[in-house]
C-alpha cells in the first residue's frame, strides 16, 4: 500500500494509506475455486501450487488419488496446483495431513486467503479478521457483512462494466466467508447504522428485499451486534460526508476505511480516527435506538 499526505478531502495533514481502487462499495472475499485477484495474490497462489504439486509427487499420488482424499476432482487440483483456483484453509490443512507436510503448507495459510482479495483491500480483509470493535455507516447499499447472498448477486449483477458469472460467485463466496466474524469468539463489537433508503431500494426485486430485511431483524437480535437506522426525516445528521467504516484492534489502533466512485482509503492517523469515532457517535445519536430500528424494519416487511 502506498502512503499518502492529506485526504483530499480537508483533514490537512492527515496520514492516509491508499487502498487502492476499483472495488465497489459493499466489500469482496472466500470459499474453494475462488481465483486470485491480481498480479501479486496470483505469484503466491502460483507457488503455494508448485510447493503442492511438488509434495504430492514426492508422496507417488497423481492428481485423481490425492483429489479423492481431500474431496476433490483431479481437474480442481489441477487448478491448485498451477494457481488458477485458492484453496480454503480447511483444504490445507487436509492436503498437509495427506502429504505428510508436517505443517508445510499450513504455513501458507494467511497469504493464501489473502490473495482472494484485490491488492487495495487485504489490508481491510486482515483489520476485520482482527477487531474487537467494528462500527458502520452505510447510505447507498446494506453493508456487505450483512448481505444475503441473494442481495449480494443483485448487487454484482448491477455492476458496469458488466461482470463475468465466474467474477460473481467469486466476489459472492468471498463476501460469504468474510461473515464468518459474526461466528468469532470472543465476539467482536458490530454496529451499523444505515440510512432508510438503503432499507426501502428494492434492488434484485420486492422478494430479494424482504429477505434481506428479514436477515436483518436476525442479525439485529445478535447480543454483540447493533443494528440502527437513520429516518429520512431526520434533520440532522452528522454523516453527511458519507459512508464509512472504523475498525479497531486488540492492541487499541483505530482505522478508518472509506470508498467511492472506485476508489479507497484507509485512514490511520490518530487525531482523524478519533474524530471520526467521536462523528459516528453522532450519527448513533440521531439515528433510532437499536429497538425503534428492529420495529421499523418490522414495518417495513409488513408493508411488503
Amino acid at each position: 500500500m502506498t502512503e499518502r499526505t492529506g485526504s483530499g478531502g480537508g483533514d490537512g495533514g492527515a496520514a492516509v494509506v491508499s487502498v487502492g481502487d476499483g472495488w465497489e462499495s459493499g466489500d469482496d472475499g472466500s470459499g474453494d475455486g475462488r481465483r486470485p485477484e491480481d498480479g501479486a495474490g496470483k505469484g503466491v497462489v502460483a507457488a503455494f501450487g508448485q510447493t503442492m504439486k511438488t509434495l504430492r509427487l514426492r508422496e507417488g499420488l497423481d492428481r485423481g488419488e490425492f483429489g479423492s482424499r481431500i474431496g476433490y476432482s483431479a481437474s480442481t487440483v489441477a487448478s491448485f496446483e498451477q494457481g488458477r483456483r485458492i484453496p480454503s484453509p480447511r483444504t490445507i490443512d487436509q492436503a498437509d495431513e495427506v502429504l505428510g507436510a508436517g505443517g508445510l503448507l499450513c504455513l501458507w495459510k494467511e497469504e493464501v486467503e489473502r490473495a482472494q482479495y484485490p491488492v487495495f483491500f487485504q489490508g481491510m480483509a486482515t483489520l476485520e479478521k482482527e477487531a474487537v470493535e467494528l462500527l458502520s455507516y452505510d447510505t447507498l447499499v446494506v453493508k456487505g457483512l450483512l448481505q444475503t447472498e441473494e442481495y449480494m448477486r443483485a448487487l454484482l449483477g448491477m455492476r458496469r462494466p458488466v461482470l463475468d458469472a465466474e467474477t460473481i460467485e467469486q466476489r459472492v463466496a468471498a463476501r460469504l466467508a468474510r461473515q464468518e466474524i459474526f461466528d468469532r469468539w470472543p465476539a467482536p463489537l458490530l454496529s451499523f447504522v444505515m440510512d432508510e433508503s438503503v432499507l426501502r431500494r428494492p434492488y434484485g426485486g420486492e422478494g430479494v428485499l424482504r429477505g434481506q430485511l428479514e436477515h436483518l431483524l436476525l442479525m439485529g437480535q445478535t447480543p454483540n451486534v447493533v443494528i440502527q437506522v437513520m429516518p429520512l426525516s431526520c434533520e440532522e445528521s452528522a454523516g453527511v460526508d458519507g459512508p464509512y467504516t472504523i475498525v479497531t484492534r486488540k492492541d487499541g489502533m483505530r482505522f478508518v476505511y472509506a470508498e467511492a466512485q472506485g476508489t479507497s482509503a484507509l485512514q490511520t492517523d490518530p487525531e482523524q480516527t478519533t474524530l471520526a469515532a467521536a462523528r459516528y457517535g453522532i450519527i448513533r445519536s440521531q439515528a433510532l435506538t437499536s429497538r425503534e430500528s428492529l420495529e421499523f424494519i418490522e414495518g417495513l416487511l409488513g408493508s411488503l
